[in-house]
């Protein structure tokens, strides 16, 4: 299949950020650590940051090499590019190699440089990641939302799809695809993404499958898009969520061979942009996509921390009568509080917003509203980060156990005690 590949030169980028907000995520934090300066005991599931250390090998390995100094090429090290092409090549079957490979200071970044020069139509299931629509914004791209349903556990459809591409076959799109996803933590099932790679296909949909919680599928079974979409899918991962290397600014573009020519339009503008990714993470990060027995020990633990917890907050929203659906991967839920609208209003809380900020003042619970993600304002649907907890110590507790039993939350007690009380704050909070 042959993809489009033509510029469009007269493109107006139209760069107006006047009255867009910070991102979200970043607010809310911000914004806790400030209630908490204040003497408050605030509980944070609003930023989606990993609670668990940087593996002790990957760690090593920046010591090693901090003493780095020189420019790296504009698309990253060799080394890191080939480890980062092995690692999809092996989990995917799909013959990539480094050349293949983007290495960017964070997957934010690499995808903002997509936005801004790929011509086409940008596509954003919704809700989505709070960065997406943004970016657009910010380059003055048009966004074609494309809506989900929490009947379908927030996942896109081929039907959706189709819809959209029917109105124009031969318009060029870019659709993201992110999975395990923020801010649902669902994930797609081996036939759905073969459907949708299906779809994809007969339009010559370009599809940017956001998998940097790929690795936190908590049962280990993540599966790319690109294995059954491999000419036109780009695979974005990085280090920030399953190695909890967040703040350390390592982000991967994994192309097929026919998008090269994107890779490239990409370099150009990293070259007059940021020119280079940190050395001495490059080189460090080389051991985490390589992998290995302590990597693979590491990742078996914090699946199964983030199982129990996701099951447990999951059951006691439900059993309190909030609408949602259980995680399969990473670390978020996308709770629906429409069965407390009636009780909500009669508090003055109409939309995601209000019950947000009504929720942060009253308890200390920080999570996000919805309108964030793309959704409309008086749907009362937010999203909880369930990551205020002590991530080391869960991976102690955890490896101290045998991994063919069952992990309990009680065995989480004494580390996660913020995120257990944060649930029942909540909870009573409805009930109130």
């Amino acid at each position: 299949m042959k993809l489009r590949k033509e510029y469009h030169p007269d493109v107006n980028l139209n760069l107006n950020v006047r009255g867009l907000p910070r991102s979200a995520t970043l607010v809310i934090n911000e914004h806790s650590k400030a209630l908490i300066g204040e003497g408050r005991r605030v509980f944070k599931l609003g930023l989606g940051q990993s609670p668990f250390p940087v593996p002790e090998t990957v760690v090593e390995e920046l010591k090693k090499n901090a003493h780095q100094k020189d420019y790296l090429p504009v698309t990253g090290l060799a080394e890191l590019r080939e480890a980062v092409a092995e690692y999809h090549r092996s989990r995917e079957g799909v013959a990539y190699n480094g050349e293949d490979v983007l290495i960017g200071p964070g997957s934010k970044e690499l995808m903002f440089l997509m936005q801004l020069v790929y011509y086409g139509d940008l596509v954003i299931p919704t809700p989505s990641w709070v960065s997406y629509a943004p970016q657009a914004n910010i380059i003055g791209r048009h966004i074609r939302w494309l809506p989900t349903y929490a009947v379908n556990g927030w996942r896109l459809t081929p039907d959706e799809i189709e819809k959209l591409c029917l109105q124009d076959p031969e318009r060029p799109r870019l659709i993201i695809l992110n999975y395990p996803n923020n801010p649902s933590g669902g994930t797609y099932r081996l036939e759905e993404l073969k459907a949708l790679a299906q779809i994809a296909r007969r339009y010559r949909v370009i599809l940017l499958s956001d998998e940097i919680y790929g690795e936190l599928h908590h049962k280990g079974q993540h599966v790319s898009i690109a294995r059954f979409y491999p000419e036109g899918t780009i695979i974005s991962s990085g280090l920030s969520k399953w190695c909890g290397a967040g703040g350390w600014r390592l982000g991967t573009f994994t192309f097929p061979h026919s998008l090269k020519w994107l890779l490239d339009a990409m370099a150009v503008v990293a070259s007059e942009t940021y020119t280079a990714t940190s050395a001495p993470i490059q080189f460090a990060a080389v051991t985490a996509f390589n992998g290995g027995a302590e990597i693979e020990n590491y990742l078996i633990h914090s699946r199964r921390v983030l199982r129990a917890l996701g099951k447990h907050v999951y059951q006691k929203l439900s059993e309190a009568g909030v609408w949602l659906q259980e995680p399969k991967g990473g670390f978020y839920l996308f709770p629906d509080f429409t069965p407390f609208r009636e009780k909500l209003k009669a508090r003055g809380i109409t939309s995601s917003e209000e019950l947000c900020n009504s929720l942060l003042v009253d308890t200390g619970v920080a999570i996000l509203p919805g309108t964030v993600f793309g959704r409309k304002p008086e749907e009362l649907t937010a999203r909880i980060a369930y990551v205020d907890f002590n991530g080391s110590e869960a991976l102690k507790l955890s490896s101290q156990m045998s991994t063919s039993k069952n992990y309990s939350v009680e065995s989480l007690s004494t580390c996660c005690s913020n995120l257990l009380d944060a649930t029942e704050r909540l909870c009573d909070w409805l009930h109130t």
